[in-house]
This record gives structure tokens, sequence and C-alpha cells, in this order.
């Protein structure tokens, strides 16, 4: 099967609640270390309730932007991951022609936290809310404020397609880079949902995990037997891609590439998923990277620990690759970053290329067992000669994303 060329990635940089550092990361995805804890959701009028959550430690209100225009919480963490991932990447000036940049970018809402407010300050307060509001909360706030502090005047474009919202954008990307579109692109996604009309909406819909008082960390559960739905997480994650050319010749150190991309539409149902369209985007990724399913050593699951979710995807990979490769799940330390999830996770299956090392599934004691897959539990697992990996996100609306990741050398 003929392969397409890869295209490079050369920074990253991520806001996520298990940790800023590569260090703090790696701690966390190796040992299966869950950051879910719990919060109590008060609104006036409704009983308190206590949810899984996974929160950051991260002050939006210090980062600064070039509109000078106040920044929704989840934008500053866009802002403040695309700095980190373009400092990594290390460009001069003059390496970068502004009108060969793009900004692909992820967010299944937006502006949660702005809404949240502004909704509060009308309706509550019974004030004017501020002139701002407007491009303060807009999908695109985090693209434009990406493009502005970077010039880029290639395509700059936001995608919201719920959970797969990152996945889509950094494929995307990858594609215009392939295509001959651009030279560089910062893509990636955030999610911010932790506010409480946010919170009060998905608990509402009842997917949410019941946190154990005595061990919240436990609280979400992919592919296991007594699993019960995901806990709300935050953050940001982003990735510099260029085209292979464009990186040698500047003398950027490569180590990963992104080598396939798929996505499609299950066009069946809203919430529900439907295997078959998960299995042929799957296969589609695999197909575009030029790789038979023999040659992927690791999948990182969308594993949302929901009863349907999980039962779809574990049917799914089982279509595509029988029992042979190794599945883990990383929702369980990190919640479910939403639109963000895509391009964290992504991170961290680079993290298993870069180590050598596949990671467990956190808090999976005893697997569903209808699922017949190799699932990773108890301890990171060693992976030499691992090379390619794939990672799924599958969303709401019936929108399925799979990114297929491969190691240099």
């Amino acid at each position: 099967m003929a392969r397409a060329t890869p295209v490079a990635v050369t920074g990253v940089g991520f806001l996520t609640p298990i940790g800023r550092t590569l260090q703090a990361i790696d701690d966390a995805l190796f040992e299966g270390l869950s950051m879910v804890r719990t919060q109590v959701l008060e609104i006036e009028g409704l009983d308190p309730a206590t949810l899984a959550v996974a929160s950051c430690d991260f002050d939006a209100a210090a980062v600064r932007s070039a509109s000078r225009l106040p920044l929704d919480r989840g934008t500053a963490m866009a802002l403040t991951v695309a700095r980190e991932a373009m400092g990594q990447a290390g460009f001069a000036s003059s390496e970068l022609d502004p009108d060969r940049l793009g900004v692909f970018w992820g967010s299944g809402i937006g502006g949660c936290a702005s809404f949240d407010a502004a909704a509060s300050t009308l309706y509550v307060d019974h004030r004017r809310i501020r002139p701002t509001t407007v491009l303060t909360v807009m999908p695109n706030a985090a693209v434009a404020e990406i493009a502005l502090h970077f010039t880029a005047r290639g395509s700059a474009i936001g995608y919201a397609c719920a959970c797969a919202s990152s996945t889509v954008a950094i494929g995307e990307a990858m594609h215009a880079i392939r295509g001959g579109l651009l030279d560089v692109a910062i893509v990636g996604g955030h999610e911010a949902m932790l506010t409480p009309g946010l919170m009060a909406s998905w608990h509402a819909m009842r997917v949410l995990a019941q946190p154990p008082a005595d061990a919240p960390a436990t609280a979400c559960r992919p592919f296991s037997i007594d699993r019960a739905g995901f806990a709300l997480g935050e953050g940001a994650a982003a990735l510099v891609l260029e085209s292979e050319s464009h990186a040698r010749s500047r003398g950027a150190a490569v180590s990963t590439v992104l080598a396939g991309y798929a996505t499609n539409c299950d066009a069946s149902h809203i919430t529900i998923p439907n295997p078959e369209g998960q299995a042929r985007a799957m296969r589609a990724a695999l197909r575009d990277a030029g790789l038979e399913p023999r040659q992927v050593g690791h999948i990182n699951a969308h594993g949302t620990a929901t009863q349907a979710g999980d039962a779809a995807e574990a049917s799914s990979i089982h279509a595509v690759f029988g029992n042979t490769v190794p599945v883990s799940a990383t929702k369980a330390i990190h919640g479910h970053l939403m639109g963000g999830g895509g391009a964290v996770e992504l991170i961290l299956a680079l993290r298993a290329l870069e180590r050598q090392a596949l990671p467990p599934t956190a808090n999976l004691v005893s697997p569903d067992p209808a699922f017949d897959l190799d699932f990773i539990r108890g301890t990171a697992r060693e992976a030499k000669g691992l090379r390619y990996a794939l990672s799924n996100s599958f969303a709401f609306g019936g929108t399925n994303a799979v990114l297929v990741a491969g190691l240099v050398g």
C-alpha cells in the first residue's frame, strides 16, 4: 500500500489536569494516576450535586492577548499552549512566511465561562453586559487570538464537532500541508466547561460518573464491566505541524509525524454511536497512512466509560484489528476534555511512541467480558519497536475522526 507523505510534528504545548510538564504528563500517563476529584455544583433553587471533575491549575486572568480584549478561560488556555508549542518549535522570525502559516483549532462550544458570566450578569444581576461579549464568546475567538499573536495570514479555521473537534482540526491541517497550501500550521483544541451552566447541562444528561465518596479518582472506568460515565475535564493542547521539507530546511529536529487521518459521519443517531461508522473511519485513516492494521502497535481509544460509547468502540476496534492490537484509554486520568480531548490524547499517543511504552487504562480492574480486546491495565507495557499509534475521537452528532501518528527512524 502506497504511503502518503507524513507531516512533521515540531512543537507541542499543553495544559492538562495531569500536568504542564512532560515529566508530570509521563508520571500520570504511565502510572495511571488519575487527577479526577469531586466538585459540588450549587445553583440556587436546585439540590446540590457532587460531580467528578478534572480541573487545571491555571490563572486565565494573567494571560494578555494582541487584541487586548478580555479572554474567555478556554481562549486563554488556547493562546497559552499555542505560544508554548511555537516556542518549542524554535522558529526564527525569518523562517515563517505569514501567508503560509495557518491556524486550525477545535472546541466543542467555545466561550463557556464568558457566556455563563454574561447570562448571570443579565438575568440574575440585571445589569448590562460587556460590549465585547460576542467577541469573547464566539467559537472562533481562540483561532482569531492565535492568528493575531503570530500574524498567521494563511487559513484560520475553527472546528466545532463536539468531542472530535480538535482531532478534525489537526487532520484537516495535515491535509492542507500535504496539499501544498501551507508550510506550517498551529493546530489543537481546548475546552473549559467547568462552569455552573455547562456542568448542570451534562449532569442533566446523566452521562457523568458519580464519584465514590472514598475514592473519587476511580469515578471514570473505561471499558469496565461497572463503567458508569465520565468525569468532566478542562484543558488545551497545541501542536506545530510542518511539511518535512520545511522542517528540514531550517534544521528542525523531528522525532514524530502524523501519517494518516480520516473523518466521516454515522448519520444514524445524534447521541448513539455506530460501530460501522467508527470502523470505516479507522480503515480510511489506515489507507491514508498507507498502513495495514498489523502495522499499528497501539490504539489510544476514545474510551468515555459510558455504556453505549465503550460498547460501540470495542466492537469497531475488533472489526478492524481483531484482538491483536493493545488498547488503552486515558480519560480516566484527565477527564473528558470534549473538543480539546483529541489534541491532548494525540500528544499522549506521541509520548507512548517516544517512550516505547504503552500506558495502562486507569481503574480498569474488570473489563467487560463482552469486549474481546487486548486492554492494557494495571501497569504500563514495554513496546520496543513501536512505530505507529492510532488515536480515536468519536463525537455526538455522529462525527468520527481518527489520526495515525508515527515515529521517525
